[in-house]
């Protein structure tokens, strides 16, 4: 179960607002965070999947690993499409 206190980015990620949201993320990684709570986007394109790899990355620099809780169903579909699902669902919970 998410905790209360995790990161949640707002209802959009997509190009308008990723690199406020990247660096916002990038900074709670940076103090710790091994989750994202999703659960309150809403509007996604493919800047959120290159977000989503960005932190995994900065997670793994750290030699931590990031899971993903409550992806968006447009997000997954999106993530199938460009072939890298199997990197966000390793990480993903589906609560």
């Amino acid at each position: 179960m998410p905790a209360a206190n995790m990161f949640r980015p707002g209802p959009t990620l997509t190009l308008a607002n990723a690199k406020s949201v990247l660096e916002a993320g990038m900074r709670v990684i940076a103090a710790g965070e091994t989750a994202i709570d999703m659960k309150d986007v809403v509007a996604v394109d493919s800047a959120a999947v290159a977000t989503m790899l960005a932190w995994q990355r900065a997670a793994h620099r750290q030699g931590k690993s990031l899971a993903f809780h409550h992806l968006p169903t447009g997000l997954t579909g999106l993530a199938n499409l460009y072939g890298v699902a199997d990197l966000l669902q390793s990480a993903a919970f589906a609560a």
